[in-house]
């Protein structure tokens, strides 16, 4: 796990997919980032989570006092938050604000619903990045922290994050012309086994002592930068 900054208050790293940012509730016994971290850090306040096949930036503090502080920051959305997706599907729109109410646990799959009766205020901005045959390459920035809020929130315009088992468009699968392409062990075909297409890219806040304004960003994991550089080739040549 890369640490990308460290201070006597705070600690940041990319996570890995596969990895939860807390003990499992189904099997406690499963490594996760927090009983990772503190066997060389000490002891470690989680801020915020990251669901277990998402990788990227994810800040814990050091003390009580620093966790207090940068959760008041998320309480009152003074934290910038940006996630890429690649997802199946190429939207004709550049740029879409998604404003629907969440619910969790709203089905029997435990899936967030959408629920404009019962459920709660969920706000997220898009922005398509790269636009390839099938595919494209979308940034989602969350003005509020629901449950899998990205994940379904890009389903109700129809783009469905690659190597998403839970909300995926099953009906949407890999593409012939590049299904049939040469692959590596982490290329298309292995996306729903190495993680999902869902990474936080950065994450903005307040330094919790210096008042600092500090921004940390992570690295794509090997096998998404794979897939991109091939789907770039392939819309090259097709």
């Amino acid at each position: 796990m890369d640490i990308l900054y460290q201070d006597e208050a705070l600690l940041v790293v990319n996570k890995p997919a596969g990895l939860s940012t807390l003990p499992d509730g189904y099997n406690p016994s499963l490594p996760h980032v927090k009983s990772l971290l503190e066997q060389q850090a000490g002891r470690l306040w989680i801020v915020h989570r990251l669901d277990k096949e998402t990788s990227g930036v994810l800040l814990l503090a050091r003390s009580a006092e620093a966790h207090r502080a940068l959760n008041t920051q998320f309480e009152q959305h003074q934290v910038s938050k940006t996630y890429h997706a690649l997802v199946t599907g190429n939207p004709e729109w550049q740029e879409q604000t998604i404003n629907l109410p969440l619910r969790p646990n709203g089905d029997r799959s435990h899936r967030t619903v959408i629920d404009h009766d019962a459920g709660k205020p969920a706000l997220t901005q898009l922005k398509v990045l790269e636009c390839f045959s099938h595919y494209c390459l979308v940034e989602a920035a969350p003005e509020t922290g629901r449950t899998h809020q990205i994940r379904v929130h890009l389903s109700s315009v129809g783009l469905y994050i690659v190597g998403d088992k839970l909300y995926a468009d099953r009906n949407r699968d890999i593409p012939a012309e590049l299904a049939s392409q040469p692959l590596n062990d982490v290329g298309l075909i292995k996306i729903p086994t190495v993680g999902m297409g869902l990474h936080a890219r950065s994450l903005e806040i307040t330094h919790p002592i210096s008042r600092q304004r500090l921004k940390f960003e992570a690295a794509y994991p090997d096998w998404l930068e794979d897939v991109l550089q091939l789907l770039r080739t392939t819309s090259q040549t097709g």
